[in-house]
Parts: structure tokens; sequence; C-alpha cells
């Protein structure tokens, strides 16, 4: 152990002046508390009363956000099948196999 490594130590308690372990009390760890299970029927009743909170899109949202997706993929895989293209037509060339 060198030097740096025994004063971080003794600033954290680990050991003393000598080097030597303190002996430390540990902590009284309880074991986890488990959840009581309940039965099919509270779990449905649960589950209902947690989807009523839910703040549920509109149909008009849901129209709006599904053209904005559509949109967007449309887009992405019109720029990356040119990107595919362009690498393609580029590779062609640098070897020489090109019909031009």
């Amino acid at each position: 152990m060198n030097r740096e490594q025994r004063r971080y130590l003794q600033k954290q308690g680990q050991i003393d002046a000598e080097g030597n372990p303190v002996a430390q009390q540990r902590e009284d760890r309880q074991a986890p508390v488990r959840a009581e299970r309940v039965g099919p029927a509270q779990y449905v009743r649960e589950v209902r009363g947690e989807l009523n909170r839910v703040s549920w899109p509109t149909r008009s949202e849901v129209i709006n956000y599904t053209i904005v997706v559509m949109v967007t993929v449309l887009l992405l895989t019109a720029f990356i099948a040119a990107l595919d293209y362009g690498f393609g037509e580029a590779v062609l060339a640098l070897l020489g196999l090109s019909d031009g």
C-alpha cells in the first residue's frame, strides 16, 4: 500500500496511524418487506383505477401524431436510400466497375 492510499484510508477512518484496520460496527440490516399479494379481482380493480387516471390523447391528436410519424419515416427512408445509392455508385466508380 503506498502513502497516498494509506492517507486516503486514514481520512475515511478505515485504518489507524500504524496502518492497522479499524474495527467497525456493522449496520443492522433488515430483511426487505414483502408486499402482500392480492387476488385477481383486486388486481383488475386496481388496474382499471390506474387506467382511469391516464391522460388519453384525443382522436385528432392521435391522427396528427400518426401523420407526423409516417412523414418522418418516409423522409428518413428516402434519405437513407439516397445515401445507399450514392455510396454504392461511389464505390463502383472507385473500383472502375461502373457502366459509364
